[in-house]
């Protein structure tokens, strides 16, 4: 047993916050997802928030007992509410109760598979940013030819700009996700562009080069310099930084280019009844293949640089799915992550104002020297 393992049980159970009404399949999916994970699981605790005549029912039906606390929520964000409405009115939905659990101290970890733009704005408002950061991120775990098997992107879509003193938290941020979500010690950090010549890119990225070069030695990873868009799936760097604009269409092209992949292999295979023999023949490295991709295993982004963490599921997700999120909150609520996260954003804050106020008093001698 590890000594964070040790330091976990010391704290007593890990309690989980379940948004329960966000997917789209409705509360029954979410249920199944967390009853999967349970079943492994036997030490994680859960307060699950949503119309508790309904939770009720499916809790006993999946035998959950008492490792679930239901909290009654009536309202329920929807996938086509603007967040400014759901942050105005939507006190009494099951996506703020969840929020508010892990605002309280009552659990570690909130999972929701709701709308995103709402559950972002309802995070930053209810948890707070950390100090030090101007700017929260999403980050995605990428399928990957590294050992681990993925690479950390951020962001991907909390805000579409990004200056470059936010794309060193990012940097900061996303070295810290790798190290405890996927047991990186030095991870490698790439920053993207267009190329990867220190003079290719926009002023804001030469700047948060520099920046992010400056830091890698003083927080633990390798900065690899400018990465390429081929690089996010390569074995070049463990965490991509980029600004959530260039990350959400580069995520959104990716989930894409795999989709039409599998439609194309199965169009393939389905061609001739020569097609479809070799299909069979080539069935459990197609089965591999498949297990390998399946976005299920690792679903959920996670919103970094916020006081409490959250995992943002898929909407779309069935109950594999759903317990892979909420098996990637609890790995990330036993690690420790949250701590770790903040002492490191205020570590590297506090670096930058001793640096801000060293080069402010040299500037002053200077001018004040004959």
């Amino acid at each position: 047993m590890t000594s964070e393992q040790d330091k976990s049980q010391a704290r007593g159970p890990i309690v989980l916050s379940i948004d329960a009404m966000g997917g789209d399949r409705g509360p029954a999916t979410i249920v199944a997802g967390l009853a999967a994970f349970a079943q492994r699981n036997k030490q994680a605790r859960f307060i699950l928030h949503g119309p508790a005549d309904q939770l009720t029912q499916l809790v006993e039906k999946r035998k959950l007992g008492k490792r679930v606390e239901i909290r009654d929520a009536q309202g329920v964000v929807s996938m086509e509410d603007k967040p400014s409405h759901v942050m105005r009115n939507g006190q009494d939905t099951s996506m703020w109760s969840t929020l508010d659990s892990v605002r309280n101290g009552e659990a570690t970890v909130a999972v929701s598979c709701g709308n995103t733009g709402a559950l972002m704005l309802l995070s930053m408002v209810r948890l707070r940013k950390l100090p030090g950061v101007n700017r929260p991120a999403i980050a995605v775990l990428w399928p990957s030819k590294n050992p681990q098997g993925f690479n950390v992107m951020l962001d991907v879509g909390a805000d579409i700009r990004a200056d470059a003193d936010d794309l060193l938290k990012y940097a900061l941020m996303g070295a810290s996700y790798a190290r405890n979500g996927l047991s990186l010690e030095r991870p490698r950090v790439g920053l993207l562009n267009v190329g990867t010549e220190e003079h290719k890119g926009r002023a804001e990225l030469k700047q948060a080069h520099e920046l992010i070069s400056e830091a890698a030695e003083g927080n633990n990873f390798e900065f690899v310099g400018f990465a390429e868009g081929g690089d996010i799936p390569g074995d070049r760097c463990d965490v991509i930084v980029t600004d959530g604009f260039t990350g959400n269409i580069a995520l959104k092209t990716g989930e894409g280019t795999a989709s039409l992949i599998g439609q194309f292999l199965r169009e393939a295979f389905a061609y001739s009844p020569l097609s479809r023999v070799a299909a069979l023949l080539a069935l459990t490295s197609l089965k591999r293949l498949q297990a390998r991709i399946d976005p299920r295993r690792k679903n959920g982004g996670v919103f970094l640089g916020l006081n409490g963490t959250v995992v943002k599921s898929h909407g779309a997700a069935d109950a594999t799915g759903v317990a892979a999120a909420v098996e990637l909150a609890y790995d990330l609520a036993q690690s420790g992550f949250g701590d770790r996260l903040a002492a490191r954003i205020a570590s590297a804050a506090s670096s930058a104002e001793e640096s801000a106020a060293q080069a402010g008093a040299e500037q002053e001698k200077d001018g004040t020297d004959p």
